[in-house]
């Protein structure tokens, strides 16, 4: 992959590809507004080593890929953090919002250490506190952060939230998603990759560490995707 403009195409073509409802079709669309606002950003000349931020955008809208493709071939393959995601898509007591949620942990908590790793070295950078790479990094926190909020407003229109407001005894989705802040994922990713960097040269004890965090990345996706056991979750069956 060359461009990010590729790389919105891609999403585009996964959006497509199946029911609005489907749940990496809920994740696919909330990624590639992220990944257009990025686009204008770094067009607006907007980062302090744009050069750096479109190759870790690249890096880490590969990752994604990847596992896309490798559940399609051999789901045995396929990273656990996404298993939840790919496994439950077409789950239709699950809500729109839950499975676009799902993803970004997933592709955060999971993808982004690894992205940051392979970016720096790939360029000969030193990852690290205070460098002009994670000025630009936080930078992209408050775009995610917008567009997490719109979209998330995007899934709570209509029927839906009228349902949640007449059935105040359903569970809401945001209760589900109530451990989710985009902000403190991406800190914890930036931790976990300075911890993979400084196991660069440790091939076997990064491998260990990355084993670990896929496995329970994947545990917090399943939790992110349990079921609503409510009315409202029980009227999405019916009228999905």
């Amino acid at each position: 992959m060359k461009s990010v403009a590729e790389a919105v195409g891609r999403l585009r073509e996964i959006e497509a590809s199946a029911p609005r409802a489907d749940g990496v079709v809920c994740f696919a669309r909330l990624y590639r507004e992220v990944t257009e606002g990025v686009a204008l950003q770094l067009d607006a000349q907007t980062f302090q080593d744009n050069a750096f931020v479109e190759a870790l955008d690249l890096s880490f809208a590969g990752l994604f890929f990847t596992a896309y493709d490798t559940f399609t071939r051999d789901p045995s393959k396929t990273p656990r953090a996404w298993l939840p995601l790919f496994e439950r898509r077409a789950r239709r007591d699950i809500a729109p919002l839950q499975f676009a949620v799902a993803g970004m942990n997933a592709h955060i908590n999971r993808d982004l250490p690894v992205a940051l790793v392979d970016t720096c070295r790939a360029r000969g950078l030193d990852l690290r506190d205070g460098s002009p790479e994670h000025t630009d990094y936080l930078r992209v926190n408050a775009l995610l952060a917008k567009v997490e909020s719109r979209v998330k407003q995007s899934y709570l229109t209509g029927w839906t939230k009228l349902a949640d407001r007449l059935l105040h005894r359903a569970a809401h989705v945001d209760d589900v998603v109530a451990m989710w802040d985009v902000t403190r994922a991406r800190d914890a990713a930036w931790a976990n990759g300075l911890a993979l960097w400084h196991l660069r040269d440790e091939a076997d004890v990064a491998a260990q560490f990355l084993l670990t965090l896929d496995r329970m990345v994947g545990l917090a996706g399943r939790g992110l995707l349990e079921p609503q056991r409510s009315v409202l979750g029980r009227l999405r069956r019916l009228l999905g």
